[in-house]
């Protein structure tokens, strides 16, 4: 069954009727930045080898960004600045955890703009020393500014 439009409460709107009613209305937009697998390297582990050598690590940064509606890089948040913050955190500091680096990159996204509400970080580490084949490991963290 398609979009109801007006039939439906506001919550309950496709995203283009929602968002045309909040364009509309004076309500606040929301925009939701992606970054999914932005290849960083890091000193982040708790072996030895990793500390010494360093290793690829892949983050995944979801920002929900409160944002002018005019066609500007003004009026949002630069997700190429996002990328190389992230990027520069990561070489710059050393955590013996992925859950430590989580927060410090949450942290920094919510940190580098105010229009940043909420900041969701997952950082992957594809080459885990665990003995075992595995698809994946990582580790998910949110923070939003209201929380700061």
């Amino acid at each position: 069954m398609g979009c109801e439009g007006s039939r439906r409460s506001k919550h309950q709107r496709c995203n283009r009727h929602r968002f045309f009613l909040e364009e509309s209305s004076g309500d606040q937009v929301i925009y939701k930045i992606r970054i999914d697998g932005l290849s960083v390297f890091g000193y982040h582990g708790v072996q030895q080898h990793e500390k010494d050598f360093g290793q690829e690590f892949l983050i995944d940064i979801h920002l929900d960004v409160d944002s002018g509606l005019e066609d500007s890089i003004d009026s949002t948040v630069s997700y190429a600045a996002i990328a190389d913050l992230v990027t520069e955190l990561s070489a710059r500091t050393r955590f013996d955890l992925i859950e430590s680096l989580a927060r410090a990159l949450v942290s920094a996204c919510l940190k580098y703009d105010p229009r940043v509400l909420r900041s969701t970080v997952t950082v992957h580490k594809p080459n885990a020393p665990l003995g075992q084949k595995f698809q994946d490991v990582s580790v998910t963290l949110a923070g939003s500014r209201d929380e700061n």
